[in-house]
């Protein structure tokens, strides 16, 4: 996690990896639950990956404000004042898609891997279930991985010191 926040953000990571670690632990937890019969992934219903998606956004929007200070909201004027009118709504609703697409992605992958072992465990009972169980931990770290990365990029969007 360590490597690959200093690798995206730059050498000024270290700040961001424990909220990154805790991310990644909470999601990874939440969709490995989905392993065990009788249970449903936390992330295959809506509100926790939203939930997620949110934090996520709060949190790389607060450390864009801490590192720059107001000139943060620069960023969404683009790079020429002339431009600004058409960048600024361009920009927050790009900002407001993030956490749709986090929270999308997540509980449509999760959700669906929860269905897929749920109808292979109530038409074969034993065998078989057992693959798909192993393609839901798959599923799972990769899941996990991609939120956090997509995270991390943008965390570095808003530390960045552009040159």
């Amino acid at each position: 996690m360590d490597g690959q926040s200093n690798e995206i953000i730059g050498h000024h990571s270290e700040g961001y990896t424990a909220f990154l670690s805790t991310l990644a632990f909470f999601i990874l937890l939440c969709n490995l639950i989905g392993v065990i019969p009788g249970f449903e992934s936390p992330t295959a219903v809506p509100i926790v990956p939203l939930g997620c998606a949110l934090c996520a956004f709060a949190y790389y929007q607060f450390q864009g404000f801490r590192h720059a200070g107001v000139s943060y909201l620069k960023h969404f004027a683009g790079p020429m004042p002339a431009l600004a009118p058409l960048m600024i709504p361009i920009e927050l609703i790009s900002h407001l898609a993030r956490v749709l697409s986090l929270t999308i992605r997540l509980f449509a992958n999760m959700f669906a891997g929860d269905m897929v072992t749920l109808v292979f465990f109530s038409l074969v009972p034993l065998g078989v279930p057992i693959l798909f169980l192993g393609l839901h931990v798959g599923v799972s770290l990769l899941q996990t991985y991609i939120f956090v990365l997509l995270t991390t990029v943008y965390l570095q969007g808003a530390v960045s010191d552009e040159h």
